[in-house]
């Protein structure tokens, strides 16, 4: 039996993978577009549940209408990553910290430079709000998905 499932959809900020498996998300990642075949439903599974509900929450944030995703997350990465991601959870909607910090909330108050690169780790785009860290003055700084897509969540999300 297959125990995964992917989904792309079309959003705001640009199409997104979605994977999951029975136990929750995997990974939700920005692509460059809509794969050709079908209608971005790859296999059917009972994984498909988390992806229908990861869909509808992501389509009720783009609406203005969701702050906390409250999927399961399968989340698979070093100690240090695993404890960057969970206090990234940790920033309120519509608020940044600096990668300092985060550093500071992981007890890592140095260690901004590798907050940085776990961040940019991130397997859980937007659900795990890797873009609401920004640089020590404010400014936007890097995004994995692209600053663009980073300055179009910040101002919706501070909207």
């Amino acid at each position: 039996m297959i125990d995964q499932a992917e989904r792309y959809i079309r959003t705001p900020v640009g199409t997104l993978h979605l994977l999951a498996n029975v136990k929750g998300i995997l990974a939700v990642n920005f692509v460059k577009e809509m794969p050709k075949i079908g209608h971005g439903y790859h296999t059917h599974n009972e994984a498909n549940a988390w992806l229908d509900k990861l869909e509808q929450q992501l389509n009720e944030y783009f609406a203005g209408d969701l702050e906390i995703f409250d999927v399961p997350l399968v989340v698979q990465g070093t100690e240090f990553q695993r404890q960057v991601w969970a206090a990234l959870r940790e920033i309120p909607f519509g608020e940044t910290w600096s990668y300092r910090q985060l550093a500071e909330r992981v007890d890592r108050p140095r260690g901004y430079q590798a907050v940085g690169q776990a961040n940019g780790k991130n397997p859980h785009a937007i659900i795990v709000p890797c873009h609401r860290v920004v640089q020590a003055d404010g400014s936007i700084g890097g995004y994995a998905g692209g600053v663009e897509r980073k300055k179009w969540l910040l101002t919706h999300e501070s909207s």
